[in-house]
């Protein structure tokens, strides 16, 4: 008899768009004059809040201080609602799902 094949069982993880601000902190890596910083972020999750936990717990880790996350949603969502997502965001998301991890994919600092 042969064994019953195991089916991998599909992955229930989904990307997120998250919108990070970050306050100043000493051993951030912000320039020295910027009060702080948005982060634009691709975190996987199996819901939209183990995506901001784990993002925020990963930014608390790189010795930053996050202040406040907005989230925007899947990429299907986002498509819904007429985004254009370009093909640079959509390799971020996907390595974001496949790696199971938190990609920060763009940094503007704030100044006064």
């Amino acid at each position: 008899m042969s064994e019953p094949k195991k089916t991998k069982k599909p992955s229930r993880q989904q990307v997120f768009t998250l919108l990070v601000q970050i306050g100043r902190k000493d051993g951030d890596g912000l320039p020295d004059k910027a009060t702080g910083a948005a982060l634009m972020c691709f975190a996987s999750g199996i819901d939209e809040a183990e995506a901001v936990r784990e993002t925020v717990a990963i930014l608390k880790q790189a010795d930053t201080n996050p202040l406040d996350v907005t989230g925007y949603g899947t990429l299907e969502e986002r498509e819904a609602e007429g985004q254009d997502i370009d093909a640079e965001e959509r390799e971020l998301m996907q390595r974001a799902l496949e790696e199971n991890s938190v990609i920060v994919a763009q940094m503007t600092p704030f100044f006064d």
